[in-house]
């Protein structure tokens, strides 16, 4: 049976650190003296007053988690958040609709970058600070965050780890998950704050840079700017460019790098093919760009290491509209919607990592047909992979291709065509925010149906919790003993 009591318990406390999440951005709010600070003062006490009853009512639950309620809390704790987050939006009139309000909620919770807003600069800073913070937070990940406060109450995390960060690998670089996840968020601090000084040094005024450092390094994509990073220099750029790259590796190798273990993020077959991969696509668009449409070299450059990265990894900011590029760069951009940012790294869609384990099962399945007998194992940093998880990697893909074939039928019975479809679905699932078609890096989601944003919705939570965590829940096994 389930543990209704322990999930009430965990969920109130969430709820409850989400509405004291509130006060920053209210803090930002009276700073500037704009509409939106009784919004976010009324939105924080709601969510306070309701965590903090569900937790204090809860407190004599049995603590213990095990994976069934793990799944359980994941999966219904960013609905929780988005629904609450939401309310800022909608108590101040900036969005009148409650469905418009929770897409752009869930698009931030969720890192996806998926916006309705046609006016961004318009909504008060304390707002679009609350807009950001959202996306931060969805980085890592609310349960890894929470890994680090719910031990102090006696609630033990592990189960919520598994459900929140699955994957092929996971590379815990500390035994302890509750030191795994401040790890997490000491690189997570540092590196945002670094963005922050560095953007400074570009120009960028302190609140610009601090809502570019969240979203950056969320891989999320949320501007406060209409032409997102297309309105700052080439220095914020290259800045925000570097930090996005950062942002899709492993935060593992990230901790290695940073107490100079160099030779273990070398050797990293993952980190290789993620390096290259970029590389790659980088120089052939830049030079299509150079020769084709006969820009200058370093604007050519520019414009093609920000959209490959910023896609890559799934952040989503645009500094060109790439729908004008040759059509053939725009199929490249959208073939690289599927690669993801890293395993362990705050990017979305299938992973690096993923991919280069097909990549290698498919090289080595010619090597099967030809020698029936031998026993030909997958390797990966010279290390033999379980052919489970080759199984479960292949389930996986296999499961998102059906997901993406379905969902796009579903969007074309709405009168959209086949790039428009295809695009909002890939860009929703793989958590990039903008796609191709009427999703384009200038276009955004407003004009899409109340049940088209819902449906959407739902895509962007079960791709940011890589598909199993969400559909798990509509299995009747699930529930059986």
């Amino acid at each position: 049976m389930v543990n209704l009591r322990v999930i009430l318990n965990i969920l109130g406390l969430l709820l409850l650190i989400e509405g004291i999440s509130m006060l920053l951005p209210l803090g930002v709010a009276f700073y500037y003296n704009e509409g939106d600070i009784f919004a976010l003062a009324i939105s924080a006490g709601i969510a306070i007053t309701i965590g903090a009853l569900s937790w204090l009512l809860t407190q004599r639950a049995d603590k213990t988690v095990t994976k069934r309620e793990g799944y359980i809390i994941v999966s219904i704790v960013w609905v929780m958040f988005s629904l609450f987050g939401s309310l800022p939006f909608v108590i101040s009139g900036e969005i009148t609709s409650y469905t418009d309000a929770f897409f752009e909620t869930i698009s931030g919770f969720t890192t996806t970058g998926a916006s309705i807003l046609n006016d961004v600069e318009s909504i008060p800073h304390g707002l679009l600070f609350w807009r950001s913070m959202t996306q931060w937070l969805g980085g890592m990940g609310i349960i890894v965050l929470s890994l680090a406060i719910l031990p102090i109450f006696g609630i033990g995390g592990m189960q919520m780890f598994v459900a929140e960060v699955p994957g092929p690998t996971p590379d815990k670089f500390h035994p302890r998950v509750k030191e795994t996840a401040k790890r997490l968020w000491g690189i997570y601090m540092i590196f945002t704050i670094s963005e922050v000084i560095l953007l400074m040094l570009g120009g960028v005024n302190l609140f610009d840079a601090v809502c570019h450092s969240f979203t950056t390094m969320a891989t999320g994509g949320y501007s406060t700017k209409q032409a997102s990073i297309a309105y700052f220099s080439p220095y914020v750029q290259y800045v925000i460019t570097v930090f996005m790259f950062l942002a899709g590796t492993n935060f593992a190798l990230s901790y290695y790098g940073m107490h100079l273990q160099l030779d273990k993020i070398v050797k990293n077959e993952e980190f290789r093919f993620y390096f290259f991969f970029l590389f790659g696509f980088t120089i052939l668009i830049t030079a299509f760009l150079w020769f084709g449409d006969a820009l200058p070299f370093e604007e050519s450059f520019r414009n093609a290491v920000f959209q490959v990265v910023s896609i890559t990894t799934t952040t989503g900011y645009v500094t060109a509209d790439y729908l004008q590029w040759a059509p053939f760069l725009v199929v490249i951009i959208f073939m690289l919607m599927f690669l993801g940012g890293s395993g362990g790294s705050t990017g979305g869609s299938i992973k690096i990592v993923r991919v280069a384990l097909l990549i290698k099962n498919s090289a080595l399945e010619l090597k099967r047909l030809l020698h029936p007998n031998a026993v030909i194992p997958v390797r990966l940093n010279k290390k033999s992979i379980d052919p489970q998880i080759i199984t479960n990697v292949l389930a996986f893909v296999v499961l998102y291709m059906m997901i993406l074939a379905g969902s796009t039928i579903v969007i074309s019975a709405m009168g959209y065509d086949l790039a428009s479809s295809l695009g909002s679905v890939a860009a929703t699932l793989g958590n990039i925010g903008p796609g191709i078609g009427a999703v384009g890096p200038v276009e955004n989601y407003a004009h899409f149906p109340n049940f088209g944003k819902w449906f959407l919705s739902f895509l962007m939570l079960i791709g940011r919790l890589e598909l199993f965590t969400v559909l798990i829940l509509f299995s009747p096994t699930f529930y059986k003993k």
